[in-house]
């Protein structure tokens, strides 16, 4: 399988709209695109996309439906540690102090990145414990 994370710019809207509606044919997935495209230009997208293995297709009728095979949490996993690596030179404390200074977030948000946080604060000092023998 191809890298989830060198999805072009069009390979990924086309993905998104798959991994929203679970599958699609060449029409649903153009209809639900956010931007206009030919039919033959999301044809070929679809088809590049299944020579990569990250999608399949079944015929449906003198249509085919296609499937994505990568998850979009995987993809979005994969992509993330790209940006954080090449971006922000590996620091994740760089990415998301850019990521919050750049989106609006909501309060019930901000709680769960802090619960987040604390979490892997508390996985942080068992990390060390158990790599100092415990003798903290």
């Amino acid at each position: 399988m191809a890298d989830p994370a060198s999805f072009t710019e069009r390979e990924l809207d086309i993905m998104s709209v798959l991994w929203e509606h679970g599958s699609g044919t060449v029409a649903e997935v153009r209809d639900a695109l956010p931007m206009p495209l030919g039919y033959t230009s999301v044809l070929k997208m679809l088809q590049i996309l299944a020579e990569k293995r990250l999608v399949r297709h079944e015929q449906e009728g003198r249509a085919y439906r296609y499937y994505p095979l990568v998850e979009q949490g995987a993809a979005g996993g994969h992509a993330l540690g790209r940006i954080v690596d090449k971006i922000f030179q590996g620091s994740a404390e760089l990415a998301l102090a850019r990521l919050v200074k750049e989106r609006p977030l909501s309060t019930e948000e901000v709680g769960r990145l802090k619960t987040l946080l604390d979490r892997a604060a508390a996985d942080a000092d068992s990390d060390a414990d158990s790599d100092t023998g415990g003798d903290a």
